[in-house]
């Protein structure tokens, strides 16, 4: 027996799983699914707001508080200079055929070994630790 059933969202009892039903011709399933009504409903949340000024005011109180702006300003334009460098670098060998894939399999299998020499045990992960550590006292000088 076939019937014609409105729009409407029910639940399994048995599977607990969603049965959304069209205008199309369904199966009665009798004792065995609860219907259930779905009514959407709006709600206001407030979302918090950024606040340009206060932003604008710590990096001009950060600005102030460097000594040599001239070192930072050169820094900031070399890292300019090499982010593009590097994008037309990528974009370049990108473009040579099967260098991309060539490339992928490179890093797949460096990541592969880094994972195997560096994170799989314990002893090897305390290492690694041990030389980033050892490392930023070099780059920030407190060694």
């Amino acid at each position: 027996m076939m019937l014609a059933a409105k729009p409407s969202v029910s639940i399994c009892k048995v599977t607990g799983r969603r049965l959304v039903s069209g205008t199309r011709a369904v199966r009665p399933t009798v004792g065995r699914c609860q219907r259930l009504v779905v009514r959407a409903e709006e709600t206001t949340t407030s979302t918090p707001s950024f606040d340009s000024e206060k932003v604008l005011k710590d990096l001009q109180e950060k600005w102030d508080a460097v000594e040599n702006k001239g070192a930072v300003a050169a820094y900031a334009a070399g890292t300019v200079v090499a982010l593009w460098l590097s994008s037309t670098i990528v974009n370049a060998i990108n473009a040579v055929p099967l260098l991309p894939k060539f490339m992928e399999l490179v890093g797949l299998g460096y990541s592969a070994w880094f994972t195997y020499r560096y994170l799989l045990f314990k002893s090897s992960r305390e290492e690694l630790l041990k030389d980033i550590g050892d490392l930023s006292k070099k780059i920030s000088g407190s060694e």
